[in-house]
């Protein structure tokens, strides 16, 4: 358990610490992430991007476990 909570931390703290550069990708905005934009209501359901951060972790946590 302590070595989940330390390896979560340091994560977090990667993210935080490389935001300025991966706020520059397209995520959110990938083909195949759904937007609609009607006068008064917005709906976005991003289907590609979760389905790449989805195989981007799954590989991490895999290669965490070996």
């Amino acid at each position: 358990m302590n070595r989940t909570l330390i390896v979560i931390g340091l994560i977090i703290i990667a993210v935080g610490l490389l935001w300025p550069w991966l706020s520059r990708l397209p995520l959110g905005q990938l083909p195949g992430d759904i937007a609609v934009r009607r006068e008064n209501v917005s709906f976005f359901f991003p289907v590609t991007t979760m389905i790449i951060i989805s195989v981007v972790l799954s590989g991490l946590l895999w290669l965490l476990n070996r």
